[in-house]
């Protein structure tokens, strides 16, 4: 809304003083039958609301031309909230490796009905944080456009997510193929993949790399050759593949 009018006035030194000062002055009121369908005031249809409010002052011409407003309807409304991982600033050689928790993980909102009917039914929460490299437990303010028009309850949750060092491996793992048209005979001279991945330092004892393998699609594939980039299975979760290349493949 708007938060001033500005208006030429003749009067008395004091009077003059406290209204241009603010000086315990009651702010001047704007009554609107219908303010939904309201978008803006002409400045000359003022005077007539004024002319009582200003005590001791003659109104002489009012120097706003016009006020904008946008007044709607209020609409309240649940979201969910999910962390936004691919944004989080990690130191080098960390990252996550866990499921982040957020508590609570929907808040309530309230406010102009056209603002959160542009919200998505999903927001998502950023860190603020740079070069984490220990496990995140802190409280995050849920923020999006225009929310100093919209009440968040509550303001803030706390997310936790695991962080850990990661560990590189290289890696030559087997190749499977899936899906090679029938009838058709395959040539490529790699038969062992060459990579390299990432692991967390809490997974290297329980992991295996003999469970690593990769798989190559051809499935709508036609003769000739090509370029295919295998897809890397049996990794633990939060493995980061850090190098692969692609196979070049004759049919």
């Amino acid at each position: 809304l708007p938060t001033e009018v500005r208006i030429n006035v003749t009067g008395m030194g004091w009077n003059l003083f406290r209204r241009s000062t603010g000086v315990k002055v009651a702010p001047l009121v704007i009554p609107m039958e219908h303010p939904g369908q309201i978008k803006k005031i002409v400045g000359s249809t003022l005077p007539s609301f004024f002319a009582n409010q200003l005590e001791g002052l003659d109104i002489n011409f009012i120097l706003t031309d016009t006020l904008h407003i946008s007044i709607e309807h209020k609409l309240q409304r649940w979201v969910k909230l999910h962390l936004d991982s691919p944004s989080i600033l990690f130191k080098k050689g960390y990252a996550m490796s866990s499921e982040a928790n957020i508590s609570p993980d929907s808040i309530f909102i309230e406010g102009p009905i056209s603002l959160l009917n542009a919200l998505p039914r999903q927001i998502s929460l950023k860190l603020a944080q740079r070069k984490i490299d220990r496990d995140f437990d802190e409280d995050v303010e849920v923020r999006f456009l225009n929310q100093e028009l919209i009440d968040r309850n509550p303001p803030t949750v706390t997310v936790r997510f695991k962080v850990d060092k990661l560990i590189e491996v290289v890696d030559s793992v087997n190749l499977k193929i899936i899906n090679q048209p029938a009838s058709s005979r395959l040539y490529f001279q790699e038969k062992q993949w060459p990579c390299v991945y990432a692991i967390p330092e809490r997974q290297m004892k329980e992991f295996n790399a003999d469970s690593v393998y990769a798989v190559m699609d051809l499935k709508d594939f036609k003769r000739g050759e090509k370029k295919v980039l295998p897809v890397l299975h049996g990794l633990p979760p939060f493995a980061h593949i850090v190098k692969t290349d692609s196979v070049i493949v004759k049919l």
